[in-house]
C-alpha cells in the first residue's frame, strides 16, 4: 500500500543536496550540513525585481550581462546560497554555460517579515568572503535600502537617496521612493 502522504528523504551533504528535488513547495539553500528552507519570491519583492530589472534595461546594462532571479552560488564547497537577485556579467553567463559557478559581483535581497537579523548578517559575511563586492538589503516594509561595499561599510538610504551599485554597475543608481512608487 502507497501512503499518499510520502515522507521525503532529506540530503546529508552538499552532493546530495545539488541532485535533491524538494516537492513541499519551498526552495532551499545548503550551509555547511544546514539545510535552510525559504519561499520564493513574494508578489511585492516581484514587483521590486520588475522594477529593478525595468531600470537595468532601460540604462542598457543588458549589455554587460543579466540580473537574475534567485540564482543558485556556490559560496563555497560547503555553502549554495539563493541572492532574490543577482548581477552576472556575460562572461559569467557564458561560464555558467559550461556548468562553472561563479560568483556574482552584485547582489540583492529583499528583506521579508520573516528573515531574521543574524541570518541577514551570516548571508553578507559570506557573501564578502566569497566575493561579492556589493549587497544591496531591500527592506520593503521600512522603504530601507542598505547597500555593503564591505562588512564595515554600509550606507542606509530612505526616501530620496540614490542607491548605486558601484563600484561593478556605476550607471545602475536609483532613488529608494522610485524603488517602492506603485506604477
Amino acid at each position: 500500500m502507497v501512503l499518499s502522504n510520502e515522507i521525503q528523504s532529506v540530503p546529508k551533504t552538499l552532493a546530495e543536496f545539488l541532485l535533491w528535488e524538494p516537492n513541499d513547495g519551498f526552495k532551499y539553500e545548503w550551509n555547511d550540513g544546514e539545510l535552510i528552507k525559504f519561499e520564493g519570491m513574494n508578489k511585492k519583492q516581484v514587483y521590486i525585481y520588475d522594477v529593478l530589472a525595468k531600470l537595468f534595461s532601460r540604462k542598457g546594462l543588458f549589455e554587460s550581462g543579466s540580473l537574475v532571479a534567485e540564482y543558485d552560488t556556490m559560496l563555497s564547497g560547503i555553502q549554495m546560497r539563493r541572492p532574490d537577485i543577482a548581477y552576472l556579467t556575460n562572461e559569467q553567463i557564458q561560464l555558467t554555460k559550461k556548468n562553472q559557478d561563479v560568483i556574482p559581483k552584485f547582489v540583492i535581497e529583499i528583506i521579508s517579515e520573516t528573515d531574521q537579523f543574524y541570518k541577514i548578517e551570516d548571508k553578507i559575511t559570506e557573501y564578502f568572503k566569497a566575493g561579492v563586492k556589493v549587497i544591496w538589503n531591500i527592506v520593503p516594509e521600512h522603504k530601507l535600502v542598505y547597500i555593503y561595499t564591505s562588512r564595515k561599510t554600509v550606507r542606509i538610504c530612505s526616501d530620496n537617496d540614490i542607491c548605486s551599485a558601484e563600484p561593478v554597475l556605476p550607471d545602475f543608481a536609483i532613488a529608494v521612493n522610485d524603488i517602492f512608487t506603485e506604477e
